[in-house]
């Protein structure tokens, strides 16, 4: 298992219910129960990095996060990345407002002195929702089959952004999208 820290975009209850469909349906079938198991929470990862100081980042996440709006989103594709890994993923609409905001927090991120890796940089960064981990290669098409029936697009709202540290999944903090009220 990786270990590191990841920032993460977290959805409005309805649409985190339509993830967690999903991956309750593959748990079942028992087809990946990985994402279940290390206690992850349906996201999209806006950065990610072996090294990264929780309380160095709080307080600058927390003050972004009051700057922004909910952010909509629309799972619109089912995709699968061609490494040893065999992540099942929904990807959303790529719109202008969710490539600005990663981009965003990106640029914050770099004037905190944090490096970039090359995936994460705007003209690479893919956003995706893990729904599945570790499938097995004979079991790929029957994941597909399982994900096309939980009729897309899905759409709803990114409400929250989170520091987690994996393996298993621990967060470190969370905070609302334009939510000034302190929780």
């Amino acid at each position: 298992m990786s270990q590191g820290f990841s920032i993460e975009l977290y959805f409005d209850p309805a649409l985190e219910n339509q993830v967690l469909k999903a991956w309750n349906v593959l748990a079942r079938r028992q087809i990946s129960t990985q994402l279940i198991e290390i206690e992850s929470r349906p996201h999209i990862t806006l950065f990610s990095s072996p090294f990264l100081d929780p309380a160095k980042l709080e307080s600058f996440i927390k003050s972004f996060a009051s700057k922004q709006e909910p952010l909509p989103l629309s799972f619109s594709s089912i995709g699968a990345f061609p490494n040893e890994n065999n992540v099942l993923f929904l990807s959303p609409a790529p719109t202008m407002s969710l490539l600005q905001f990663q981009a965003q927090v990106c640029e914050a991120i770099k004037k905190e002195g944090i490096e970039i890796g090359e995936e994460f940089k705007a003209d690479a960064w893919i956003p995706y929702c893990p729904v599945a981990q570790e499938v097995p290669k004979t079991r790929m098409a029957e994941a597909f089959c399982v994900l096309r029936e939980l009729k897309l697009p899905v759409s709803g709202y990114a409400m929250d952004i989170g520091l987690v540290e994996f393996s298993p999944v621990r967060e470190h903090f969370s905070f609302g999208l334009g939510n000034t009220i302190d929780t």
